[in-house]
């Protein structure tokens, strides 16, 4: 990880930009966000506590099972991308302030735990899982229900953005020079 970090770093020092300037960016700020060492924080804490098993490249398809971590950039129509050419069948993305885009060939499940992204997207969110915060469900029992829909998804239940039609979403991460 820390290899894919100093490659990050070093890529954008060689075309003369200061990567942690655009980080957080300015939806992250508005959502509370002060450095890019606390997104990266809760990026971890999302990974929950298994170890990570491997790390690959961006549209590398994983050979290990359990927790592995692609090298991405964080915009949505990149992430997205890389996941669906690694081989993933689902994504389950969870999002704060409302990332509402689907896929064109693979469902993306958006999952969010803010009120007010939730009253305000509803229609292009799929999970709730405020209640939480709000006490009105505990964390095992919010964690059964959002696997339950998980499961709906990948069995064919349509997700928002498919319903939309808002899956035209797609954009490969270029690493090097494009000619």
């Amino acid at each position: 990880i820390v290899e894919l970090v100093r490659r990050m770093e070093e890529r954008a020092k060689a075309v003369g930009c200061d990567m942690r300037g655009g980080q957080p960016t300015g939806g992250n700020i508005k959502g509370g966000l002060t450095t890019i060492e606390e997104k990266s924080l809760g990026a971890i804490a999302k990974a929950g506590r298994a170890p990570i098993q491997a790390v690959y490249e961006y549209g590398q398809r994983p050979t290990a099972t359990g927790l592995v971590v692609m090298d991405s950039p964080g915009r949505e129509p990149e992430i997205l991308t890389g996941l669906a050419a690694a081989g993933c069948t689902l994504i389950a993305f969870s999002t704060g302030r409302g990332a509402p885009q689907g896929f064109p060939f693979v469902p993306v499940v958006k999952i969010t735990g803010n009120k007010a992204t939730w009253e305000t997207l509803r229609d292009h969110m799929d999970v709730y899982v405020g209640t939480i915060m709000d006490g009105t469900e505990s964390l095992p029992a919010a964690g059964t229900r959002l696997f339950g829909e998980l499961v709906a998804f990948a069995s064919g239940k349509l997700t928002k953005a498919e319903i939309s039609g808002y899956t035209n979403s797609m954009d490969i991460y270029v690493v090097g020079p494009v000619i």
